[in-house]
């Protein structure tokens, strides 16, 4: 088993557990305690999703169920598609520069950062006004996320653009504001992929995707580096097709 099925399964029942003991965690796996307490202790991305009260109980900071209580404490703006759809441009955009702020977000790019994030909202304006065409208010109960932060390591920082998360899936959406593919971008938007399945855990599945926002009616299937795995690469009018691919609405 690697480091990450590791952290994966362990995240998972500590954030389905109201407070559980190292001992506990390693009788539910069947492991060592020893690797528990590893894992418990020396990676860097369980001690930012878990901590340890004074009856040395593990907590998980994100609880793995809907709604993801806790999210907000990882991400700029957290809500349901509802409440983001009722916010003004100017009520989201102090929204999520106070969540970045409070994450550790970084904003003195502030004239390109701030277009990129109107960008990225027009595009998920126009995606749920295609997605409520199609598949009724139903996605209206969906999670979004934007600036999802997780910090690995003291050298690393990982920026999800936009989380879209349904019943079972997430959409993990990397925005370019561009019309041409790079492979390093590509190899980005699915880079993120691991780190959520430690997050949200084993019911949830990842769909990394590139959307290139300054193209038009662009729908690919891009390789990841050498890799046999490809990657979907939108154009922002046509991200539905991604939800489609998974959800078959238009069958």
């Amino acid at each position: 088993m690697t480091q990450q099925d590791l952290e994966r399964a362990v995240c998972a029942v500590i954030c389905q557990a109201d407070g559980i003991r190292a001992r506990e965690i390693a009788e539910k796996l069947g492991f060592e305690r020893k690797t528990v307490n590893q894992v418990l202790y020396s990676s860097p991305l369980m001690k930012e999703l878990c901590w340890q009260d004074r009856d040395y109980k593990w907590h998980g900071l994100v609880m793995q169920a809907r709604p993801h209580a806790g999210l907000q404490e990882l991400a700029g703006y957290y809500a349901n598609v509802a409440d983001f759809l009722r916010l003004s441009e100017a009520e989201w955009l102090d929204a999520l520069t106070e969540g970045c702020t409070n994450i550790g977000r970084n904003l003195n790019d502030t004239r390109g950062l701030i277009h990129s994030f109107r960008d990225c909202r027009e595009t998920m304006l126009h995606l749920f006004d295609d997605l409520l065409a199609l598949l009724g208010k139903s996605c209206l109960d969906w999670e979004i996320a934007f600036e999802l932060r997780l910090k690995r390591s003291r050298y690393v920082r990982i920026y999800a653009d936009v989380l879209i998360i349904t019943e079972n899936r997430i959409f993990s959406l990397e925005f370019k504001m561009k019309d041409t593919i790079d492979p390093d971008e590509v190899r980005q938007a699915a880079k993120y992929v691991p780190f959520l399945e430690i997050v949200f855990g084993p019911e949830y599945e990842i769909i990394p995707v590139l959307v290139l926002t300054k193209a038009a009616e662009s729908f690919d299937f891009v390789p990841i580096g050498h890799s046999d795995m490809v990657l979907p690469v939108r154009s922002g009018d046509m991200l539905f097709n991604v939800f489609d691919e998974y959800i078959g609405f238009l069958n």
